[in-house]
């Protein structure tokens, strides 16, 4: 039998422009099922504009994007329902308790009655940890708490695909660990891909299978690789400094 894992995420030749800046160009990548896959770089290299990219936020300026299985150009619709996102501040809505905010996205994309989507959105909430913060807002818990919540709404409506953006942004280093932690769990219990964008070097070390690096002045892709092999090995001058944080 082969082992060999499905491609769900192919970028071809990817680029960003706006105006006459260009943020990125030819960017090419393919993400595998059960995989943390992590895009990474310093700041303004296009990190989370690439990941707006993948879930349809910024239509590319030139190349193709296949998300599933399906162009995100022409079959976005077909897409939505089948990912999640945490964006980086962890968007939650300030006047719902964390239940009211996991259930939003099963409300818009299923018909369950009241009393099963509340089933489900707690189920969720239990998966992160915060099945007794069901019935708080959002500004009674702590920031690493609100994480958790914003990747529990993402996991509402049972994706195979998860979106981070700068997850651990914010948090302390034991915090993020056990943020970390969460993330290897949820792949590993739920067969879930992960795609995540950071520059935090301790959690790209922890989680990532694989990595992307993006870089300002090249304006596009200079490593690609497990994240140790590229520390040891690379001797691009970036790719060295940004993994052993040392000054260029």
């Amino acid at each position: 039998m082969s082992t060999e894992r499905e491609t769900v995420i192919r970028a071809e030749n990817v680029a960003q422009r706006f105006g006459t800046r260009t943020i990125f160009r030819d960017v090419s990548f393919t993400v595998a099922e059960k995989e943390v896959f992590v895009i990474l770089g310093g700041s303004g290299c296009g990190k989370s504009t690439l990941m707006k990219q993948l879930i349809g936020l910024h239509e590319p300026s030139a190349g193709r994007i296949e998300v599933l299985g399906h162009d995100m150009a022409r079959e976005r619709s077909l897409v939505l329902p089948r990912i999640g996102v945490m964006f980086q501040s962890g968007a939650l809505f300030g006047s719902m308790t964390l239940l009211e905010n996991v259930m939003v996205p099963i409300e818009i994309y299923t018909d369950l009655p009241p009393p099963a989507r509340t089933v489900v959105a707690r189920t969720k909430l239990g998966l992160v940890g915060l099945a007794d913060a069901a019935d708080m807002l959002p500004a009674e818990i702590s920031g690493g708490m609100a994480k958790r919540a914003a990747i529990a709404r993402a996991l509402a409506l049972d994706p195979p695909l998860l979106f981070l953006d700068e997850p651990a942004a914010g948090l302390d280093p034991i915090t993020s660990a056990g943020l970390d932690k969460l993330i290897l769990e949820l792949r590993d219990t739920l067969g879930l891909t992960f795609i995540v964008v950071t520059h935090e070097l301790a959690s790209i070390m922890a989680i990532a299978d694989r990595c992307i690096m993006l870089d300002r002045e090249a304006q596009g892709l200079i490593a690609e690789g497990p994240p140790a092999k590229l520390r040891a090995e690379s001797t691009n001058p970036v790719v060295h400094a940004f993994f052993h944080r040392e000054v260029l």
